[in-house]
């Protein structure tokens, strides 16, 4: 089935919505971040230097600058390794999964195999799934749109010489466990596996999105390709201010928080979620979003709109369908809401 991979959330939000659509935090920005870019404003008159930024987000996740690459936005890095590794001869996307790995590839003239999960396996990742010839392949931790985490060492496995290993972690920073200090299962430390590229974004937890940085981490040897591909100055002076300040030991603990504030509100919503007659709730959701399958979902999405709500469009990803909805997590407040307006509207379709 043909499906729009360059359909994305803002898409469905319109004027006099309320915005379940996008999975961006809506919240004041703190002033550790919002007076760092006021500042940088005072400086737009000289070319961007990366160097303090990349600097910076080496020493957060414990790695070499040389093995940093700042990106305008995370989708922006998919485009660079589509461009930069032309000679991939079997690259594979895992499904469901962000659009935009595809697209890039398609776009860059590549030949896109797809490993799709299921939901009977709850979409979690099964390695043995990806043919052992792909030397090309993508997958997503947490996972956008079925907020599934997968176990780091799954997804280690899928590591090897002559491979690279694309990981996107743009919503890493929103996953949270008991007893665990930092990122359950995220691989942005990892230096030692073989061909690990990971990609990071700062849109989502700090509302960045129209500002558009993220980076890559991973190989030394590898990312100078990458970087060749990637247009001059490419991230902005103030683009670089975020990345700094985002990569601060105050905005890594403000992650922390945010995060374990995040599973609870979740959680309602799932709690409540089940409760909705002839809706299942997909997988074990982890991350600022979650997906659901509902009969008739293309139908209901429509209505929704008619009542204020904006929510994800399902069967734009390989692997759902029409009966398939991706939820933002907001606060419980308005969790509840739209899940009576949801109940409503089921009811008055019987």
């Amino acid at each position: 089935m043909t499906v729009d991979l360059g359909h994305h959330g803002d898409t469905e939000v319109g004027a006099g919505l309320i915005d379940l659509a996008v999975n961006v935090r809506h919240e004041p920005m703190p002033a550790w971040l919002a007076e760092p870019l006021r500042e940088s404003l005072g400086g737009l008159a000289a070319y961007p230097d990366a160097t303090e930024a990349t600097a910076a987000v080496a020493a957060r996740h414990g790695r070499d600058p040389s093995e940093v690459l700042l990106t305008a936005g995370a989708a922006q890095a998919f485009v660079l390794l589509a461009q930069a590794l032309r000679d991939a001869r079997r690259p594979v996307v895992v499904h469901p999964q962000f659009t935009e790995p595809e697209a890039a590839l398609r776009n860059a003239g590549h030949t896109v195999e797809r490993v799709l999960l299921r939901e009977e396996d709850g979409f979690r990742l099964d390695a043995s799934l990806v043919p052992a010839q792909a030397d090309l392949v993508f997958v997503g931790n947490p996972t956008n749109p079925t907020s599934v985490l997968h176990p780091a060492a799954e997804i280690a496995r899928l590591a090897r010489p002559g491979r690279v290993l694309v990981v996107d972690e743009a919503f890493s920073d929103t996953t949270c466990r008991d007893g665990v200090a930092g990122e359950p299962e995220s691989l942005a430390g990892r230096a030692d596996l073989p061909g690990l590229v990971v990609l990071r974004s700062l849109t989502k937890t700090w509302g960045l999105a129209g500002l558009r940085i993220g980076y890559l981490l991973g190989p030394a040897d590898l990312l100078p390709r990458l970087a060749a591909a990637q247009p001059l100055w490419a991230v902005s002076t103030p683009a670089l201010a975020a990345a700094i300040a985002c990569a601060s030991p105050v905005a890594v603990e403000a992650e922390r928080v945010i995060a374990t504030r995040l599973a609870a509100e979740r959680a309602h919503l799932v709690r409540r979620l089940r409760h909705v007659p002839n809706l299942t709730v997909a997988g074990d959701p982890a991350s600022a979003f979650v997906s659901v399958r509902l009969p008739g979902a293309d139908k209901i999405r429509l209505e929704l709109r008619e009542r204020g709500y904006a929510v994800r469009r399902g069967d734009t990803f390989p692997g759902l369908g029409a009966d398939w909805l991706r939820i933002a997590v907001r606060d419980t407040a308005t969790t509840d809401a739209f899940v009576d307006t949801l109940t409503t509207v089921l009811e008055e379709r019987l």
